[in-house]
């Protein structure tokens, strides 16, 4: 099962990034200014996963992604993937696991293991 990771960028704004079931980024989102806004968005998503659009790219240098939209908003960018094969299952992985997938919050910055 994947999990949403909420973190914190170098600028103090909040994101979080969708992981698959072997850990690896599928997608990242854009940025919060308030946490909770992060959270609510996780939810929202989570609520409206049957009506996410996602639309597919490849880059100047040949990889894939993918740009997932929510009511026709931009909602998160994917990793660059290898082959179109390869997105498409992240995209799969999403649409499987994305609704009952959980929260982690690691946007405290508190080191977990301590000296």
């Amino acid at each position: 099962m994947g999990a949403f990771v909420i973190s914190k960028r170098y600028n103090d704004e909040y994101k979080f990034v969708f992981t698959s079931r072997k850990g690896k980024i599928v997608f990242t989102s854009l940025s919060y200014e308030l946490k909770f806004e992060c959270e609510n968005d996780i939810e929202k998503f989570k609520l409206e996963i049957e009506s996410a659009k996602f639309l597919k790219f490849k880059s100047s240098s040949g990889k894939f992604f993918f740009k997932l939209m929510i009511a026709e908003i931009h909602f998160a960018t994917s990793r660059k993937y290898t082959t179109a094969l390869r997105l498409q299952k992240g995209i799969d992985e999403i649409v499987k696991y994305g609704s009952s997938a959980e929260i982690l919050d690691f946007s405290t910055n508190d080191f977990i293991f301590i000296d």
